[in-house]
């Protein structure tokens, strides 16, 4: 019962992505393409809300669910893991039309494709994770 929250949100977090439109592959060409603000808009919100969120966790010392405290460590700042974790990112988003958490919206939203890129997200996590130690982070 413990996780039926999570699964709630995650339905709602799928039902919003579907009707603001931000699975659409047409959204996010246009994106690339700076032919529409609509993608950005979405995205701003995000990183809006993000903020606040961090901002509140911070700020009430807020737990996890197993009553641990959420400790936020700061980042170290390099360049060069932005900008190859960046761009390869958004050519990953560039080529499948999706990126991480609408994947698996489209997947549910009937798109049965989207089964392979989430396939190879979950085999480029895997490199990811072995391939960590030699990264520079």
């Amino acid at each position: 019962m413990k996780l039926l929250k999570f699964i709630a949100a995650g339905i709602i977090f799928g039902i919003i992505m579907a009707k603001s439109e931000a699975i659409s592959w047409y959204r996010i060409q246009e994106m690339f393409r700076f032919q529409s603000f609509h993608m950005y808009g979405i995205i701003g919100t995000a990183v809006i809300l993000g903020a606040i969120g961090v901002a509140l966790i911070k700020k009430f010392k807020l737990r996890d669910i197993d009553g641990v405290p959420i400790e936020i460590h700061p980042k170290e700042k390099s360049v060069i893991r932005y900008l190859a974790g960046g761009t390869i990112f958004g050519l990953g988003w560039a080529l499948t039309g999706s990126c991480p958490g609408p994947l698996f919206v489209n997947f549910g939203y009937g798109y049965p494709v989207f089964l392979l890129v989430i396939i190879f997200a979950v085999i480029g996590t895997y490199i990811y994770g072995a391939m960590s130690d030699k990264l520079p982070h």
